[in-house]
């Protein structure tokens, strides 16, 4: 028996715009189901759209990133696979989250919210980059407490912070803060509130043990190393995370001044990888209004989402992008800050679909200036919502 995992796009109808494309088979269906099982029956099929005014529904052996492009349709739903094997029993499943949020932090506590991480027990973290700390919310909590720095006072000892940007909390318990106007990387061991510095030893530069305004970072699968946005310095630094010291980074990527080019980066803002699955870096330019994938140590990267140096709403444009997320099958999802809306680009596709946001305002289906970005093990979305000082839930389907 065939099964497939499917990814689906509302209003939104498959093209094609190639002479490699295959002959579609036009299908009876009198439902959306009705057409999803028709194309489980076809072993060829790997794209199918559904006209809802027509119960028109169309399979294609196709896959649109190679073959076509998907355009904007109101009324039709294309579903594309991104999982397909043999299997004796296995449901069928989408890409599709409620775009009402559940807001799970609000301004209560927060003033303002940058990078978020979920541990393996649902535990959320939220960076409050106006407050200088770090809350803590356990799952299905109400009130989050503070895990590192002290509230409303910046400063640059062991216990303090100045505009943090990430978190991170690995197996062990351990924490680690993206300290921006400190320049540094703070580690915080066994609950302990005083912070040591693995990363940006003296502070503001660009040598090897210095960085310039770090923003997002991720972590290997064994938390060995850490890869860092080094903001200002245009440029991914990887660190050891065992250092008690402070030692000299690596530059894996960028590097150069400031430019649209893939060679460079423009003011990058997020990073993230499956390593799982890639080795392969997913950096966010937010001047840039890009997403670049570079292989660490690779002179050059590739351009993978909108258009660099060109702002837009369109589909295929960002404008401000922040915050990556990658899954295991390497959709990407990001943070398009300017336009205020999340959104979800399939692997090897240029067109973003809105799966949450899409205007600005404090409403439960609104963003307003959205940052970070992270994902349970429920494939449940948290954003922080930057200027609504709250962190939304978005409910996977």
């Amino acid at each position: 028996m065939r099964s497939m995992m499917l990814s689906r796009f509302i209003d939104i109808k498959y093209q094609c715009n190639n002479l490699g494309c295959s002959s579609s088979i036009v299908d009876p269906a009198s439902s959306l189901r009705d057409c999803q099982f028709a194309c489980l029956a076809d072993a060829q099929c790997r794209t199918v759209t559904f006209d809802e005014n027509s119960n028109h529904c169309e399979l294609f052996s196709d896959i649109p990133s190679q073959y076509g492009n998907l355009l904007a349709q109101s009324g039709v739903i294309t579903m594309t696979v991104i999982d397909d094997r043999q299997v004796t029993d296995r449901a069928s499943g989408n890409l599709l989250w409620n775009t009402t949020g559940i807001t799970v932090l609000n301004s209560s506590q927060l003033v303002s919210a940058a990078g978020l991480y979920v541990d393996s027990n649902n535990t959320l973290y939220v960076v409050d980059v106006n407050n200088h700390v770090v809350w803590k919310l356990l799952n299905n909590a109400a009130n989050a407490t503070i895990v590192a720095g002290l509230y409303q006072s910046q400063g640059s000892n062991s216990s303090q912070l100045n505009w943090p940007y990430d978190v991170y909390a690995d197996r062990h318990g351990n924490i680690y803060v993206s300290d921006y106007y400190n320049h540094r990387i703070q580690k915080y061991s066994n609950g302990s509130r005083n912070g040591k510095t693995i990363a940006g030893i003296n502070g503001y530069g660009s040598s090897l043990n210095q960085m310039n305004r770090p923003e997002f970072f991720v972590f290997d699968s064994t938390d060995t190393f850490m890869y860092i946005v080094d903001h200002d310095n245009n440029r991914i630094m990887r660190f050891v995370t065992t250092s008690t010291s402070g030692v000299n980074g690596t530059v894996i990527a960028g590097g150069n001044a400031a430019d649209n080019t893939n060679t460079t980066f423009n003011s990058p803002l997020g990073i993230h990888y499956f390593p799982n699955t890639s080795s392969d870096l997913f950096i966010t330019n937010s001047d840039g209004h890009s997403v670049i994938r570079w292989t660490p140590g690779a002179s050059s990267g590739v351009f993978v989402a909108g258009t660099p140096g060109v702002a837009g709403s369109s589909s295929s444009l960002l404008y401000s992008p922040a915050g990556i997320r990658i899954d295991t099958y390497l959709n990407m999802y990001v943070v398009d800050k300017g336009n205020n809306r999340i959104q979800m680009f399939c692997a090897n596709s240029q067109v973003g679909i809105t799966i949450a946001g899409g205007s600005g305002g404090n409403g439960p289906e609104q963003l307003n200036q959205p940052l970070g970005i992270a994902f349970d093990a429920k494939m449940n979305m948290y954003i922080g919502d930057n200027n609504n000082a709250r962190v939304q839930k978005f409910v996977k389907l």
